[in-house]
């Protein structure tokens, strides 16, 4: 299969296979959070904000950091933001530069939400804690804000997957309002036989071996992958806030997130559905260095700005 990238996503790829990195597939889940967080002390800072606080939210019996970002004193929306990292790698530090160029852009306010990590954290406790998140941050806004003011739930790869599945069990249980959704090309399945795994099963930055390890170690008992809470593509969608779903046309998940907003429609949600070409996964967290992650982030803006509380 032929590849054709956009000029900056050919140089950010170029730049990444100079840096030797290994494939997840090749580490151990420390390695590879070891790697990921050396990456992140080499990117640049990000935006600044008008203020940010480091916070605990208590989930279950524990407590999990989160990190508030307000680009501007008074902002108009709040977004909450779970990172990418296959449930595995990846925590609010890794996360800091996509959250602060996420705020900035959207002008809304990020609570960047710190979930626990598998395989010492299986699924769902990142479910759990994704849900606290957005429990406190509901709390937060109607103590500070009052009704009306909307929340949008966001997240990109394993995050969208988490702020999904969120949304379904928020209209299970009656939860905290969520106005909409952002879903950067989303974990939407556990079916490791669509065209795009097969097509990227040993591309970078992600692989479909990549992702295979990834659920080796958030769902061990494959039996359990069919859950609608790791898999949400199985369940019913139908009464889930208006959605934003992307997808890199070079992306294992492709597929799973074509039809992930198709669903969507045919269940009655509202939804945008946009393919990025030229695209790879993990474009999102680059916008210093490849164009698509800007046009990105003002899509995100324009979806964020055209919601309108539900009642």
């Amino acid at each position: 299969m032929s590849r054709i990238y956009e000029p900056t996503v050919e140089a950010f790829l170029e730049a990444f296979r100079a840096a030797g990195l290994r494939p997840f597939i090749e580490c151990t889940p420390e390695q590879a959070r070891q790697q990921l967080a050396a990456l992140r002390q080499a990117s640049p800072v990000g935006p600044d904000m008008a203020r940010i606080e480091d916070v605990l939210v208590k989930s279950g019996e524990a407590e999990i950091g989160a990190r508030v970002y307000e680009p501007v004193p008074s902002c108009r929306s709040t977004v909450v933001y779970l990172h990418g990292g296959g449930w595995v790698v990846g925590d609010v530090e890794t996360s800091d530069f996509a959250a602060r160029h996420l705020a900035a852009r959207t002008g809304a306010r990020v609570v960047s939400v710190g979930y626990r990590l598998a395989p010492e954290y299986p699924f769902p406790t990142a479910v759990d804690d994704a849900e606290a998140g957005l429990r406190w941050t509901a709390d937060f806004v109607r103590r500070h804000e009052g009704e009306g003011h909307p929340i949008v739930i966001a997240g990109d790869s394993a995050g969208a997957n988490l702020a999904t599945v969120v949304c379904l069990r928020m209209r299970d249980c009656s939860g905290p309002r969520i106005d909409g959704q952002i879903l950067i090309y989303p974990v939407t399945d556990c079916d490791f036989t669509t065209g795009s795994y097969i097509d990227y099963e040993a591309d970078k930055p992600l692989s479909s071996s990549d992702m295979r390890w990834f659920w080796s170690h958030y769902v061990k008992d494959e039996s359990a992958r069919t859950h609608p809470e790791a898999s949400p593509l199985r369940g019913d969608l139908k009464g889930l806030p208006p959605a934003f779903v992307v997808t890199a046309e070079h992306d294992p998940l492709r597929d799973e997130g074509e039809a992930f907003a198709a669903k969507l429609a045919e269940a009655g949600v509202p939804v945008r559905y946009k393919l990025y070409p030229g695209t790879v996964h993990g474009f999102f967290s680059l916008p210093h260095v490849v164009v698509p992650a800007q046009t990105l982030l003002s899509d995100c803006a324009d979806f964020i700005n055209s919601l309108t509380p539900v009642e």
